[in-house]
């Protein structure tokens, strides 16, 4: 298992490993340049030591004793040479170096055997002075300079890593009162986590947790309301059946057993109804992800559930008509679009009178996609408009076709609720042809 802590030590030991190898680095190629400027004036001189030594002696073919710049074999292979002007060498404080004659006069470079060497030329009347340095020996000097720094550097870092273990302990604290508070939360206890004393980069985490929290919160109450109101709304037809079944079992003739059939047959198709809206209700639930989003035609969804209420619209003679714009389209679950435009419609067909009059819209309104159920119904009062998408609340009854079975109070519950996971706003208004009336209205983002 990965550890925070461990990463961050890994990381920051690592990011000063490296700053320290980029530092010695840096001090060797600072130290080798400002070798570099000093001896090259160190050759300088010394070859203008050996020209000015040279034209006030008498030069021969042997050492000159106690020459100015004169070095050993241990002194950086520092070499001073003297020529005739023709290349005849005349004198070289070290022989077994074998250097390139030169009548360039100023500073210069040149290999011999594979070695790099830096020069500086006097060029006088009849000879020619150089100094000479191999560049390795400026290297190592430049590399014992900057490996000084390795030891301390080495204690350097051990004390920064002693410093950040105990930061990081030290930081890491809020993390960790954090994880206990969540530690002690039971499966019922969704309390936000207290972020006053939280540090500012820990606030975004915590305020992401405790918004979590509410959500299971809400959720859990609404699944607690959804189970009460489901108990106590299956009770009713329930309990009903039951007695339907006894009427049925006490009938006494023939008439009395069809009476009892049909009533015991309605009683089954609420029960029915109810637990599908039930399902279709859970399935719309906020915390439910949207299965095969694809993109739909409004215009074939409306004349297709049209087409599926047109027999029953018949035979209560109401005038069920579709009118779509062609090109209109959403991003969706076709399933539940279908059963939000279910619900719609059937409602609609529930509460209108026979004979009246029921209009299925897909339209482009303001640049956005709508659908418009308008039906010639009894309404709904303002005063009950913002409740009537709370779950079972029914509506007035006044208008509901005899032998229809009563409402369950989750058409329009379900409606909001499939219209809320797709972006869409559902919306009631006053018919616009009739009164009282009522346009529903499914706004799409």
């Amino acid at each position: 298992m990965r550890s925070l802590r461990g990463d961050l030590m890994k990381w920051l030991l690592g990011a000063l490993g490296f700053g320290s190898l980029v530092l010695v680095m840096v001090a060797y190629v600072v130290t080798l340049g400002e070798m570099n400027e000093v001896l090259d004036e160190n050759l300088r001189e010394v070859a203008e030591a050996v020209a000015q030594y040279h034209a006030s002696a008498q030069v021969t073919a042997k050492p000159l004793p106690a020459m100015p710049g004169g070095q050993s074999d241990d002194d950086g292979d520092l070499v001073s040479l003297v020529w005739q002007r023709d290349g005849t060498p005349v004198f070289s404080s070290n022989p077994r170096f074998a250097l390139r004659f030169t009548d360039v006069p100023g500073p210069g470079r040149f290999e011999v055997a594979g070695q790099e060497w830096r020069t500086y030329t006097v060029v006088l009347t009849d000879t020619v002075v150089q100094a000479a340095q191999r560049t390795t020996a400026r290297h190592q000097m430049a590399v014992e300079s900057a490996s000084k720094l390795f030891i301390p550097l080495v204690a350097l870092i051990i004390l920064l890593a002693g410093l950040i273990v105990v930061a990081l302990r030290r930081g890491m604290r809020p993390l960790d009162e954090a994880t206990g508070q969540i530690a002690r939360r039971s499966a019922l206890s969704l309390e936000p986590i207290a972020s006053e004393n939280m540090p500012r980069e820990m606030q975004p985490l915590v305020a992401a947790f405790n918004e979590l929290m509410q959500r299971l919160s809400d959720a859990f109450s609404m699944q607690r309301r959804f189970v009460a109101d489901a108990a106590h709304e299956l009770r009713s037809p329930v309990t009903a059946l039951r007695l339907q079944l006894t009427l049925l079992d006490r009938a006494a003739d023939a008439a009395g057993r069809v009476a009892a059939s049909a009533d015991l047959r309605l009683g089954i198709e609420r029960s029915e109804r109810l637990v599908e809206q039930l399902l279709q209700l859970s399935r719309a639930q906020p915390d439910v992800d949207l299965h095969h989003v694809e993109r739909l035609s409004l215009g074939d969804l409306v004349r297709s559930v049209v087409a599926e209420f047109h027999r029953e619209a018949v035979a209560r003679g109401i005038d069920l008509g579709a009118s779509t714009t062609e090109g209109i389209s959403v991003d969706g679950d076709a399933m539940q679009l279908r059963v939000l435009l279910n619900n719609l419609v059937r409602n609609a067909l529930r509460y209108s009178p026979d004979g009246s009059r029921v209009d299925v819209v897909a339209a482009i309104e303001e640049g956005r996609p709508v659908l418009r159920v308008i039906d010639n119904g009894p309404g709904i009062s303002a005063t009950d408009r913002d409740h009537v998408f709370e779950r079972f609340r029914r509506g007035s009854a006044s208008h509901v076709r005899k032998g229809d079975p009563a409402g369950s109070g989750l058409g329009l519950a379900i409606v909001h609720a499939i219209a809320l996971r797709h972006g869409a706003i559902v919306s009631l208004h006053s018919s616009p042809e009739v009164s009282p009336g009522l346009e529903v209205r499914v706004t799409f983002g």
